[in-house]
């Protein structure tokens, strides 16, 4: 019983370090949008927010069993 709870536990812990991966990743994006400037930037700093938005969002996703 107790190894199916870890199991779980490194599961969830898994898809987490993926979103922080991501949403941080979407920061680094977005910063070099903004450093970019003009509408070449513009859109860099929308793809970073995006990846944001997605990282953060995945977080809330609940983990699937198998």
């Amino acid at each position: 019983m107790g190894g199916k709870m870890l199991a779980e536990v490194l599961q969830r812990q898994k898809g987490m370090t993926t979103s922080w991966t991501v949403a941080g990743l979407g920061l680094a994006v977005t910063g070099v949008g903004k450093l970019v400037g003009g509408h070449l930037g513009a859109g860099i700093m929308g793809f970073g927010l995006a990846h944001v938005a997605l990282g953060m969002l995945d977080m809330l996703r609940p983990t699937v069993r198998h």
